[in-house]
């Protein structure tokens, strides 16, 4: 496999992606609001700040995952590091899946609709480059992404936060694990999925939409780990992540094999 072919694919594809302003708004959008917004609405919130020893319901069973150093906190602050270290965090991973899917989607229903996939598919690389191509233009984008809204989030919450606590506490080690290990798990599973769907529909929005129903995956996460169900701790983290890139195999493996661009060309 020419890896320079692959890399010039994935850098057009990258190129035209900035050119869908849609999309682009749709992904700051979204980043303002998980990475700025919501730290600053929870860490202005009139939380009460006295004594420590009240019941906090369902948020008790999340007393286990907070750092020694913070278990003597007043009740208050538990639930500041709580909603912003714990409840929210999962959140963290639609950011991923969100570039992942609009990148991936634009892979080839978005060269349908620009009718530039004939001349794509007419070109010397091959089948697997091709593949390879439109999966690294989603994946190292989504990545990146992932990692830069997790650094705004960081600071934003230790700003509001800070006087609450008592300093700088965030990320946690649950917290880093998530962004650095399942982070990109996620953001393969999104790619995969994304550029499948997209070799079998006709339009970008048809892709973006199937795509998107694996933020349900992170919905449930976060419903888990809220309702005290599913405790998302260090050796869960790593069991999650660790089954998601088994699927991202899986559908890498099973979108190379079944890839044909003699199939594209009829649809196209």
């Amino acid at each position: 496999m020419n890896w320079r072919t692959v890399r010039a694919i994935a850098g057009k594809d990258l190129l035209e992606v900035r050119k869908n302003r849609l999309a682009i708004w749709s992904i700051l959008g979204l980043s303002f609001i998980l990475s700025v917004g919501m730290p600053l609405l929870i860490g202005l919130l009139p939380f009460d700040v006295g004594p420590s020893g009240g019941d906090l319901g369902p948020f008790e069973a999340l007393m286990t995952l907070l750092p020694p150093a913070l278990q003597g906190l007043p009740d208050g602050a538990r639930m500041v590091v709580l909603m912003l270290g714990y409840f929210l965090a999962p959140l963290f991973l639609i950011i991923p899946l969100m570039v992942a899917a609009i990148i991936g989607a634009e892979s080839f229903v978005g060269e349908k609709e620009r009718h530039t996939l004939e001349g794509l598919l007419y070109t010397p690389a091959t089948d697997l480059e091709l593949y390879a191509g439109k999966v690294l233009a989603g994946a190292v984008p989504s990545v990146l992404a992932a990692y830069l809204n997790f650094t705004a989030y960081a600071i934003v919450v230790n700003l509001v936060s800070a006087h609450i606590v008592g300093g700088i506490w965030f990320p946690t080690v649950t917290a880093l694990a998530l962004a650095v290990w399942v982070g990109p798990a996620v953001a393969l599973l999104g790619v995969s999925a994304s550029v499948l769907v997209s070799t079998r529909v006709e339009t970008f929005l048809e892709a973006n939409q199937l795509t998107g129903l694996l933020s349900l995956v992170i919905v449930g996460l976060m419903v888990g780990q809220g309702s005290g169900l599913l405790l998302l701790s260090l050796p869960v983290l790593l069991l999650v992540g660790l089954v998601i890139y088994a699927v991202d195999l899986v559908l890498i493996r099973l979108g190379a094999a079944v890839f044909s661009r003699d199939r594209l060309m009829a649809r196209a």
